[in-house]
């Protein structure tokens, strides 16, 4: 014996009814959660495709059964979106590390290169300051140079003739390089 009481059957139309309130209860249910994506649209789906199945198959009478049929549909679609959204998470992270990298990267060789820049500006400048004595230099040489360079030149036979002089010996006995004039 059990304990609860005995309630008559319910009519083919209190079955019908109940079958009735509880598909426009899903369908009440889907409205509120039409902001969801696409799985949300294959919920409802199965929502509708179970109340017209509900329809069909009067004589299925056990509500907790297609409940419990409703929910292991609407489980393993959302199980299987929440996987998606896994994986999803994990290539963003994998993107964003790496895009991390890069830019790491990117940052250390913008700082390689400014340190260039800035050694290249230091040489510039050192020579820039040292440019006066340079040009110093050069003007003393140029002096120098022709000062002592006809005298060298005119000193070494192979020279001499190179200058278009002659080498000829004086009568005193030493060697001179000498321009005559025709």
């Amino acid at each position: 014996m059990t304990d609860q009481p005995d309630l008559p059957a319910l009519s083919d139309d209190e079955l019908r009814e109940t079958l009735d309130l509880m598909a426009t209860a899903i369908a009440s249910m889907s409205n509120r959660i039409d902001d969801l994506t696409t799985v949300a649209d294959k919920q409802i789906k199965v929502s509708t495709e179970a109340r017209i199945a509900a329809f069909a198959a009067r004589d299925q009478t056990d509500p907790k059964a297609f409940g419990q049929l409703v929910g292991e549909v609407i489980d393993g679609e959302i199980d299987e979106n929440l996987g998606r959204m896994a994986r999803m998470a994990t290539d963003l992270l994998k993107v964003s590390n790496r895009t991390q990298e890069v830019l790491k990267k990117a940052e250390e060789d913008k700082s390689a290169a400014l340190r260039d820049l800035w050694d290249r500006e230091q040489k510039v400048d050192r020579f820039k300051a040292r440019l006066p004595w340079f040009g110093l230099g050069a003007v003393v040489l140029a002096l120098a140079m022709s000062l002592l360079l006809p005298r060298f030149l005119a000193s070494n036979a192979s020279a001499c003739a190179v200058l278009g002089a002659s080498w000829t010996t004086t009568t005193t006995g030493v060697d001179a390089c000498v321009f005559y004039r025709e």
